[in-house]
């Protein structure tokens, strides 16, 4: 029997079709998405790659790469995928976390700032001793500095928000993410009494959790995504992300460990003190924003 006479064979034919798009199309918005906002230099993460690198181990940052990757699989995951019930959840663990990360920050930011060239043996294997346990620290200080910042979860929301919306716009199929994390973007300001002011950025879209509808023959038939769609959506999209967020920090800390012998010693040794003085900085923010909530908003 063809697919002509059976309208349901080619609806589910259609269905997968259109959900084959849209893991296609969130995979690809993931991986630029996590490339794109991981940039920004002024980041824990961007400053812990930076200084390491500077000193020549690319092996550490490329763990630290990996290691913040896994907290942004988390946070990105939970953010898109069901956000009402877990923010309420974690919300109140939040400035806890934030000073348990203020405690990390100042340790990783001593240690940054207690870096140092040696001068006279400006061999990298006479540098630093332990190469493989530094590696394994690695991921763990990429893991953590990102888990102890509970604000990724919020700024991944507004950042998946616009990334995804103004892929709408272009005409892209997004499985009806799109819905979902519009719906969790409204929860979210009901929640904390605010307006959504990203709303108005692109006002003109229209959000719809349904495929559009399929003609077949006469008949015209419009039927939800499957039960776990948004599951395995929510799930390529968050993993597509951690992925874009290593290449970056691979690409960064590989640029700087190939270029650093053309900066002086002294100089290299002044930038990596002043980044580790940075983090101890985002340090002291992360304990204001915690003492803010706790007293403040609490």
């Amino acid at each position: 029997m063809g697919t002509k006479k059976n309208p349901y064979i080619a609806l589910q034919l259609y269905l997968l079709h259109l959900m084959t798009e849209s893991l296609i199309t969130m995979s690809i918005t993931g991986l630029i998405v996590g490339f794109i906002f991981s940039m920004p230099i002024a980041g824990p993460v961007s400053i812990i790659v930076t200084s390491n690198a500077l000193t020549g181990r690319l092996r550490y940052c490329q763990m630290v790469a990996i290691g913040a990757s896994l907290s942004d699989f988390i946070y990105v995951f939970l953010a898109v995928f069901g956000v009402t019930r877990l923010y309420f959840l974690i919300k109140p663990v939040f400035p806890y976390l934030l000073l348990a990360g203020m405690l990390f920050l100042f340790y990783t930011g001593y240690k940054i700032i207690r870096t140092k060239f040696d001068l006279e043996h400006p061999d990298d294997k006479l540098l630093f001793e332990n190469v493989k346990y530094k590696g394994k620290g690695g991921f763990y200080t990429g893991f953590m500095v990102n888990l102890l910042n509970p604000t990724l979860f919020l700024g991944w929301l507004s950042s998946s928000f616009l990334a995804i919306s103004f892929v709408v716009t272009l005409g892209f199929n997004t499985g009806g993410l799109d819905a979902v994390i519009h719906r969790n973007m409204n929860q979210i300001n009901n929640i904390e009494g605010l307006k959504n002011h990203n709303q108005q950025v692109l006002p003109d879209i229209r959000y719809d959790e349904t495929p559009a509808p399929k003609e077949v023959g006469k008949t015209k038939i419009t039927v939800p995504w499957p039960k776990h769609f948004h599951l395995l959506l929510s799930s390529c999209y968050a993993f597509f992300l951690g992925v874009g967020s290593i290449i970056w920090f691979y690409i960064l800390a590989f640029l700087i460990v190939r270029f650093r012998r053309h900066f002086n010693l002294k100089i290299v040794n002044r930038i990596v003190s002043s980044l580790g003085i940075i983090l101890c900085l985002l340090g002291i923010y992360f304990g204001f924003v915690a003492a803010r909530m706790l007293f403040v908003t609490g």
